[in-house]
């Protein structure tokens, strides 16, 4: 049976370990928003032992490249971006310190293995919600790479933001789990 968390960051062991799939968490605190070319600088940053923009400990990433804010908001519409593209940069985050990532879509084998090594979730967003979303969005400030325009890297302050448990750290899978159940109702 699904259950609901409320939860802030950052995220501790105890907090992953009580996430299931299928369950809906409303995170509040403070969460980055990274992409493709930003995950490509946090990993050569790693490699090279240099100090990132942003702690890993605990720490939430979230998929998105936002609109640009309308006056008076912190935020344009802004919904998760397809995951697997971070999928070669996401096992060395985790292995820094990285507890939860947010984005749309199935994840490879390699960061299901490494979210069960390094005991984290991965949290699916509703695609299609943006404009709902950044309304959970209640700070955003851009702490790195403001070249990559909508790709920097942002601190966002965010209270209630809705997702739901797509792989947790038992290595079980929604989007498997979701696809098994459907075919059985077709039996």
């Amino acid at each position: 049976m699904s259950k609901i968390h409320k939860i802030k960051t950052p995220l501790t062991d105890d907090i992953i370990k009580e996430l299931r799939i299928g369950d809906t968490v409303y995170l509040s605190g403070i969460i980055y928003t990274a992409r493709d070319a930003a995950h490509k600088k946090l990993v050569e940053l790693l490699e090279k032992g240099e100090k990132l923009p942003f702690d890993l400990k605990g720490a939430v990433i979230y998929y998105v490249g936002p609109s640009p804010a309308k006056p008076g908001m912190p935020i344009g519409s802004a919904g998760p971006t397809t995951s697997y593209r971070m999928d070669p940069y996401t096992p060395i985050l985790l292995r820094n310190g990285l507890k939860a990532c947010i984005g749309k879509g199935n994840r490879g084998q390699d960061v299901v293995n490494s979210l069960i090594e390094n005991k984290g979730v991965y949290l699916a967003a509703i695609g299609g919600a943006a404009a709902l979303i950044a309304k959970t969005i209640k700070n955003a400030e851009v702490i790195a790479y403001e070249e990559l325009k909508a790709e920097a890297i942002r601190k966002l302050t965010v209270e209630d933001f809705p997702c739901t448990v797509a792989n947790d750290m038992y290595g079980d899978d929604l989007y498997k789990k979701g696809v098994e159940e459907f075919l059985k109702t077709k039996k």
